[in-house]
Parts: structure tokens; sequence; C-alpha cells
């Protein structure tokens, strides 16, 4: 019998296997997992719905369908959760982030995440906290206020994901949903000392209405925030494939993801990029990525460090992300309009007022300018592009900080201003992330190391379509530098 302290770090791939041989029941397992969730959630402020009477049912549907020899899911009857953004199951709340004048507002559809791995046999349990409309890289928002790290209760979790990775991390559920439009999967995947991973575009579908481009202003993505490699490579069989509702999705046929994890990396060509040649970058954290980029060359890749020439810097760059993202927020603003809700007009005190000051911007914002940020961008993407003429990977720290104290008041917590005596956007400019939102290209943020006993992640990424590659070299990361441990601090932490 399974107790809810075996429960807590046990695998995503290991708990489908004890189910699908029915060493236990779905339903066993979400009573556990719910328990644990009563119990530890209020002293982390991880999730903000609950879910638990859906949970439940579709727990004893997984049972049935065990019993009946029926062919099941690769994650069949195991516990996850989903995100509180744009992110949606049908008659869940849907706040958007924390947005006051949403707390009652539900839609009567599912995102892509939801639909897939329930496809997979997996019970979505509850949702988790985001900051409003995703816009920074802390989590936090006026509606549930902020997160709270497992490692420590008094520093947040990173954003926008930031309730599904403190979930993960507290082993309150084995791998949550993530979003990732400037680093949304990796920023909280490095602060909370977790594997994260966001797909090639197109390797995900994005189904998103009424403009089916949106997702590409930048790159959007739903990927898994998980504590093993192999997790991940598990959900990603479960969520990727062509969807022709995304006109951008791959249609490439079906692949095992999770073969890829154990593949030998000897002869790999790896970049090694400290600070991209513009970010400050805590001289913290570029010691322990310095030490973890040479396991690679234990595992048998060749790595060498590179210089990337962006002719802007990190300043024009995160004002660049912020003005791409805008039209995103633009879009599910006209949208909200058009259906008798003008949430900048009538509740604008419901926002940040970094965000306004954007929103107002873009709104302003002419052709020719807007034309002038594409091109920004396309110098960013041949930037990034050109590295890979040379190397199979490119490796760099996560982020440029360490994770910050939470605010006292509700939704005020943001990232840093200042790194290393350079000044730097606190709401993004201090998470190097967002480059590949610019270009597209897998990206996965890895465990590295502990400073002071909160984690550090290392942001591995590949060229486009080739997220074997990357998975092959976090799978050969993880046998030689093994995390498991660190979660000892959240498992036993006060609370």
């Amino acid at each position: 019998m399974l107790t809810e302290s075996d429960f807590a770090y046990v695998s995503a791939a290991e708990l489908a296997r004890r189910v699908r041989e029915q060493v236990l029941t779905s339903v066993e397992l979400i009573d556990i997992c719910i328990d644990r969730i009563e119990k530890r959630n209020p002293s982390l402020n991880a999730f903000v719905y609950k879910g638990f009477d859906d949970a439940r049912k579709a727990a004893k549907d997984a049972d049935e369908v065990v019993r009946s020899g029926a062919e099941l899911g690769v994650l069949h009857g195991v516990p996850t959760a989903i995100k509180d953004l744009f992110d949606f199951k049908p008659g869940w709340p849907a706040t958007f982030g924390g947005v006051r004048a949403l707390k009652d507002f539900s839609l009567d559809s599912y995102c892509v995440f939801a639909e897939r791995v329930e496809k997979a046999g997996a019970v979505i349990v509850g949702k988790t906290n985001s900051p409003v409309m995703g816009y920074r890289g802390a989590c936090d928002n006026p509606l549930f206020g902020a997160t709270r790290n497992p490692f420590d209760t008094s520093r947040n979790t990173g954003g926008s994901s930031g309730g599904s990775a403190a979930a993960v991390a507290d082993g309150l559920v084995p791998f949550a949903e993530g979003t990732d439009g400037g680093g949304s999967i990796r920023i909280p995947a490095a602060w909370c000392g977790l594997y994260g991973y966001k797909a090639s575009f197109g390797r995900v579908p994005s189904v998103v209405r009424p403009n089916a481009f949106g997702s590409t202003m930048p790159f959007l993505f739903e990927g898994p925030l998980t504590r093993t490699v192999e997790d991940a490579a598990l959900v990603l069989n479960a969520i990727s494939g062509h969807d022709p509702r995304d006109l951008f999705s791959l249609d490439d046929g079906p692949h095992d993801f999770t073969t890829d994890v154990g593949r030998d990396i000897s002869g790999m060509r790896i970049a090694y990029t400290p600070d991209f040649g513009i970010f400050p970058v805590d001289r913290r954290i570029r010691e322990v990525v310095d030490r973890a980029v040479q396991v690679f060359r234990d595992a048998g890749a060749i790595v060498e460090e590179v210089n990337i020439d962006i002719p802007y810097d990190q300043r024009q760059l995160s004002d660049l992300w912020c003005r791409q993202i805008m039209l995103v927020n633009v879009g599910a603003f006209e949208n909200f309009k058009s259906n008798g809700l003008d949430l900048l007009a009538d509740h604008r005190e419901d926002f940040p007022e970094g965000y306004l000051r954007w929103a107002d911007h873009v709104y302003g914002m002419s052709m020719a300018e807007l034309n002038e940020d594409y091109v920004m961008r396309t110098a960013v993407c041949d930037a990034i592009q050109a590295v890979y003429t040379d190397f199979d990977l490119l490796v760099s720290p996560t982020l440029s900080a360490m994770p910050v104290l939470n605010a006292d008041e509700p939704g005020a917590t943001v990232g840093p201003s200042e790194v290393e005596g350079v000044e730097v956007d606190p709401y993004i400019g201090w998470c190097p992330t967002y480059l590949t939102n610019f270009t597209g290209h897998p990206a996965a943020s890895i465990p590295a190391g502990l400073v002071d006993e909160l984690p550090v992640g290392m942001q591995i990424q590949g060229r486009r379509y080739a997220d074997g590659d990357v998975l092959a070299a976090s799978g050969a990361y993880e046998k030689l530098r093994p995390w498991a441990d660190t979660y000892d601090r959240c498992r036993q932490r006060n609370l």
C-alpha cells in the first residue's frame, strides 16, 4: 500500500507502471495526492483551485478502464495539475493569472495540455498560481498572492508557472503544466530545482482562437515541469503531435521521446555561453554553471565556450519582449471586449503599473514600429542560429539572478532591478530564457547545483526540431549528476 510519504517523490513513469500493473488503484493514488495537497499547500499557495470532486470521479473511471483490459494511456491514473493562465478545463475557473475581475470567470473549453494528458489517462486535480496575464518572471498576483518556494518559503518560485513548479518540487504532484512565452516553464524550474522542458515550436500544438497566429508573437508553448528527464519525455509523448487546428503544428509522425533520454552523447558538440554576450549574471550562478557544463565532457561530448554576436543590449531586448508579448495580451483584451468586458477601461486597478505602461504603448504602435521589432527579433534569431553551424547544443545559465524574497503586498513581487551592478528590467530582464521565445528552439532548464541551499538552473537548447538531442544531453547529465536528494530540503521543511 502506497503511503503519502512514499507517493511524494515517486516519478510519473513509476506511478503509471504501478497503476497499469494494478499494484495500486488510481483512486488510492488520487486520495493520497489530495491529502498531501490539503496538508502542504497552505504553506505554499501553489494550488488556487482544487478540482478534487472531478479528480475523484476521473480516478474511478480510470480504474474501470484498467479492469476492462482496454489499452491504457502513458499517464493512466497519474495525478497532475494545470496552470491558471491561458489554460482551461471546461467549467473550471480561469482568472488569467489572478485578475480580480475574472475571479468567477470560466470557459467551456480545453487547452491542449489538459486535453491531451487526460486522453493519456492523467487525472487533473486542480489549477496552480500564476502572475497576472503571465507578465513577469515571478509568481504573484493581487487575487491569490505570491507562491512560496518549497526550498525557502520566504522566497518566490519564479514565474509564470510558479504554482506548478512549487507543487512538483514539494511532491504534491509528479508533474504539472507550464506555459512559456518568455521562459515561464524554465524560470520556475530553475528556482525550484526542477527539470522544465519547452519543445521546439510546433512540436506541441497551440490552439489559439480567435487569432490562430497568436502563438507566434512571440512563440508560445505548453510543456511539463517534472523532477526527472524521463517524466518530461513521457509527458512530451502525450502532448506532442499534429493538430489540424494549429497551422504550425508538426506532422512528422509519432516519436517515443523516452528513447532519447538514454542516448549516448559522445562526440556531440556543445557550445557554452555564460551570458549570451549581453546579460549581467550573478557571479555565484556563473560559478555553478561553469562547473556543471563540464559534466558533458565527462559524458564524452565536446564543450567549447562561444561568443554570440547579438547586436542589441539586454535592455533593448527585454523591452522588445515586453512589446511582443503584449501583442498576445491585446488579443485577449479585444476578445474580452467583444464579449462585453472591457478590462483595461473598467478594471485598470487589477493590472500592475508596469504592465499597463506596455499595454498602452502597444495600442499606440505604428506599423513601422511593429516591423522594426520583427527586424530586431530576426537579428536575434540569426545570431543564435549561427551557433548551430558548428554545434549541436547551446548551454547557458537559465537565469541571471537567484530567487527573490516575496513582497508583503499581494501582487507586488518582481525580480531584481539590478544584477552585478547593471540595471535590468525587474519583470523579465534577468531571464535570458526569452531569447528562445524569439527563435522557437527547444530548450530545457536542468538543476545545476545549489547556492546557499537554493537551486540554480542550467539551460540546454538545441537545433529547431532536435528535441531528442536536448533530452539526450539532459539524460546524460542527470545520470552523472543526479539531483533527487536536493528535494530532501522540501520534504523536511517546517509546515
